[in-house]
C-alpha cells in the first residue's frame, strides 16, 4: 500500500504519457502540471482518509462490543478497511483535476457547474453511501463534505484554469444574447 502510494506520481504520469499522443501540441504542455496536480491530491485524499475518517470508522467497526461479543479484527480484515478507505478518498480528491480537464475540453464550464450545484450535492451524498465501507451517517457524511468542498473548489478551477472563448466566439455569442 505504501508502495502505490509512493509511485502515484508515476502512476500518474504513465496514465498522462498514454493520453499524450491523442493531444494536441499546446495541450501537451499541461501533462506536467496535471501529474503533478493528480498526484499532490490523491495523496492529501488518502490522508485525509486515514487520518480524519479512518479513527471513527474503526471506532464504528469496534462498537459492536458487549460482555458476550469481542470484536476480533483480523490484519487482513483491518488491512481491508484502510486500503478501501485510502482508495476512495484519493479518488474522490481527483475530482477539481477531473472538472479542469473536462472544462478544457469543452465539456462542462463555470455556469454549468453552478447550475447543476444541486444535483452534485446529492450525488455527493449517493457516492459516501457508496463508498464508505461501514454503514454509518458519519462516515458518509465524512466522505460527503469533502466531496461537496470539492466540487466548489472545482468550480473555481474550473473558473482560473478552463478554457477560455476565443474572442471572436466571445463577441459572437454576446451578440446572439442581445
Amino acid at each position: 500500500m505504501a508502495g502505490a502510494l509512493l509511485a502515484s506520481p508515476v502512476i500518474f504520469s504513465q496514465i498522462w504519457r498514454f493520453v499524450a499522443p491523442g493531444l494536441y501540441r499546446h495541450e501537451k504542455k499541461v501533462i506536467l502540471p496535471f501529474t503533478l496536480l493528480s498526484a499532490v491530491c490523491f495523496l492529501a485524499g488518502a490522508a485525509f482518509g486515514y487520518l480524519v475518517v479512518f479513527p471513527p470508522a474503526f471506532r464504528f467497526l469496534m462498537g459492536f462490543t458487549t460482555e458476550y461479543l469481542s470484536p476480533l479484527p483480523t490484519v487482513n480484515e483491518y488491512f481491508s478497511l484502510s486500503l478501501r478507505l485510502l482508495i476512495a478518498f484519493g479518488v474522490i480528491f481527483e475530482l477539481p483535476v477531473f472538472m479542469v480537464l473536462l472544462a478544457k475540453i469543452g465539456l462542462v464550464n463555470t455556469r454549468f457547474l453552478t447550475k447543476n450545484r444541486r444535483y452534485a450535492i446529492l450525488l455527493a451524498f449517493i457516492i459516501a453511501a457508496i463508498l464508505t465501507p461501514t454503514p454509518d451517517v458519519v462516515n458518509q457524511f465524512l466522505m460527503a463534505v469533502p466531496l461537496m468542498l470539492l466540487y466548489e473548489i472545482s468550480i473555481v478551477a474550473v473558473w482560473l484554469l478552463g478554457r477560455k472563448k476565443p474572442a471572436r466566439e466571445e463577441s459572437s455569442s454576446d451578440n446572439r444574447d442581445k
